[in-house]
Formats: structure tokens, C-alpha cells, sequence
């Protein structure tokens, strides 16, 4: 038996459901389905339900996790630490699977190596159509960069701790995974003899300033860092300084709804950094909501004229920056805690609710 992994949050379900559908006109039925929806809005988490009742061989886990930031390396561990099945492929939710998807799956696992797959993109227009698979017309196609679509063999691949779960947000931990399977010594091929996966289109909405949803403008190059990092250093074990794929305990995200204590903190760059480097430590136990201003004397004429003649005076982060840092500061020392991030960047409102 071979398990697919699919994260998901808060896509269009006209996309998911083209999704299962292609999976249940699989020739071969030898497969389970392992769906994490990983903190989508209620309406879509509802949908999602409603709609996996349809297929015998889904899966589903929903975890509250609605306000942390993207993590699909945790959502996949999660999943590898419950299952048994030999063989695992990480697939994608927007894809649509040709009928002989995992016969060839079957053909070429491989005990000592991963295989990934050459993917089609369709454009808007060609993604809402439906069609059989062959005759839809492709708009571009993926190279050997793109390191999604794997099939690994799960005992090598919890032999090097999963997906490392420091990438939040978007990008590199399919490739940092295929870097350290090679330099534990096995292979990883590319399968570009035929199109077996189409992907469909949809918006990015989540790099939209009007989102609410927690991003950081600069994670995607700090992740790239990150992973070139890992590559010239060798690195082959992550998730060393946590449980990895540790599974969200709906009790403890239930306190998030009723923080014990509520703190102001303002964007005066000492009080920020002494926040993030030691105040933040001293909480134990509690569930705590901060909100971050401005401060008081952001815009004082006073404080600016200082600034021009050079004297002592208050300096300030934007919130933007303010959430940067706090971002990081989540990824580095409290992934794995029940928290909710907001930011507003239009009424200027960020706050922060972490069950310490």
C-alpha cells in the first residue's frame, strides 16, 4: 500500500474536488489518501468535510490552527509519525492525477531512493474546464527544480527526521528534503517521460496586503538562505531541537479564545527588542495576548528634531518590521506552541495571542 500526503488551507473547493475525483478514477486503488486540512477558515474547513464523505479511500485531519503561519512540513509529519505503509508520495491538492498515477507509483518505488515527477500548468481559463485528463492543454510545464511530487521510502525518510519543519510559509522544504536524502546516501530521479500530474491554477491571495493571514515579507529569501545553508554544510537530520510532526492538541488552542492577561507594547525599537531577546521568556504557563502600537511619540515634532541635530532620541520600528521579527522570533523558539498572529496592515493593527 502506498499513502499519499496532501496539506491543505482554505483552497477553492471546485480545485479539491477535481483533485479526488481524478484520484478515485485511478486504475490501480491500492492507495490511501491522507488530507491535512492545516487551519482553513471555518466555511472552507465545513466544505471540505462535507465533500471527503465521497471518497472510501480519504483520510481526513483537521487541525485548529487558523492565525499560525503555513507550516506543511509539520502537517506532513504529522501523518508520517501515524502511518505504516512503506512507500509515501507528497502530492499537491491542486493537481489533477492521470488515471495511471500510481500503477506508475507502484512501477517505480524504489527502496534505496525517491522519485518526483515532471508537472503540467494550466492557465485560469483551461483550469475551470472539465475534460478528460489528455485533453487538456497545457500552458507551461515544470523542470527538475521543481522538487515536489516525490515518492520516498517512509523509513528512510523518518531516518532523517521529515520535513524539516523551520520552513513556514512557502518554498524550499521539498528541495531541502531531496538534499539531505542525497547526502544520506541514497538517490532521487526524475520522472519526465510523460505528464501524469496537471496543476491548476488558483491566486495567491495569501501575498495580498489585504490578507490577514500571517506572512512575513522576506521568509521565502530567509528560507532559500536557510536551505543553501543546509546544502554546502551537509546536513542531513533536521528538527533536532523539536518534536517533530507534533499533533495540535485542540485543549491547549481552546485558551487561545480567552488570553489570561492583555499587554500593550509599543514599536520603540529598545522595548521591541528586550520583548522578543527576554520579556516573552518570563511568561510560563499562561495564555497572553500582546498588541503592538505606535508609539505615543511616533510622530512628535520634538523627537524629530532631536533626530536632525543629532541629539538623543526615540527611534521606531514599523509594524511591518514588527512583525518580521516576531515571525521569526515564533519560527525560533515557539512553532510547535498554540499561538494566533494578526496583522492589519491597513488599520495598522497587529497583535499577538500565545499560549506560553
Amino acid at each position: 500500500m502506498i499513502a499519499i500526503i496532501i496539506t491543505y488551507r482554505n483552497r477553492d473547493l471546485n480545485i479539491v474536488k477535481k483533485c479526488l475525483d481524478s484520484l478515485q478514477l485511478q486504475k490501480n486503488k491500492e492507495f490511501q489518501l491522507y488530507l491535512i486540512d492545516y487551519g482553513s477558515d471555518a466555511n472552507y474547513s465545513t466544505g471540505l468535510k462535507e465533500l471527503s464523505i465521497n471518497y472510501d479511500f480519504l483520510n481526513l485531519f483537521s487541525y485548529p490552527v487558523k492565525g499560525q503561519l503555513w507550516n506543511k512540513s509539520r502537517a506532513i509529519n504529522i501523518v508520517l509519525n501515524k502511518i505504516t505503509t512503506e512507500y509515501v508520495f507528497i502530492g499537491d491538492i491542486d493537481m489533477m492525477y492521470h488515471e495511471d498515477f500510481i500503477s506508475t507509483l507502484y512501477k517505480y518505488k524504489n527502496e534505496n531512493g525517491a522519485i518526483y515527477f515532471k508537472v503540467g500548468y494550466l492557465n485560469e481559463v483551461e483550469s475551470k474546464l472539465i475534460k478528460p485528463f489528455n485533453d487538456y492543454k497545457i500552458n507551461h510545464y515544470s523542470n527538475h527544480e521543481a522538487t515536489g511530487m516525490t515518492l520516498y521510502n517512509r523509513e528512510k525518510l523518518m531516518a532523517i527526521n521529515g520535513y524539516d519543519e523551520y520552513y513556514h510559509g512557502w518554498g524550499s522544504e521539498d528541495t531541502d528534503v531531496h538534499f539531505r536524502f542525497v547526502n544520506s546516501g541514497y538517490e532521487v530521479n526524475y520522472f519526465d517521460s510523460s505528464i501524469l500530474m496537471l496543476h491548476q491554477w488558483h491566486p495567491k491571495t495569501y501575498r495580498s496586503k489585504d490578507s490577514l493571514a500571517p506572512f512575513h515579507s522576506k521568509l521565502e529569501q530567509i528560507n532559500s538562505a536557510y536551505l543553501l545553508f543546509s546544502k554546502k554544510n551537509n546536513i542531513i537530520q533536521s528538527n533536532k531541537d523539536f518534536v517533530f510532526g507534533l499533533e495540535p492538541n485542540d485543549k491547549e488552542y481552546l485558551k487561545l479564545e480567552k488570553p489570561s492577561r492583555k499587554i500593550s507594547i509599543t514599536n520603540e525599537v529598545n522595548e521591541i527588542k528586550s520583548f522578543l531577546n527576554g520579556s516573552i521568556s518570563n511568561f510560563k504557563n499562561v495564555c497572553v495576548e500582546f498588541n503592538f502600537v505606535h508609539h505615543p511619540q511616533l510622530n512628535s515634532l520634538k523627537n524629530k528634531l532631536k533626530r536632525k541635530l543629532k541629539k538623543k532620541h526615540l527611534v521606531f520600528y514599523s509594524l511591518e518590521d514588527v512583525n518580521n521579527m516576531l515571525i521569526e522570533t515564533i519560527i525560533m523558539n515557539y512553532r510547535n506552541n498554540p499561538y494566533n498572529l494578526f496583522f492589519d496592515r491597513n488599520k495598522q493593527i497587529l497583535k499577538l495571542i500565545i499560549v506560553l
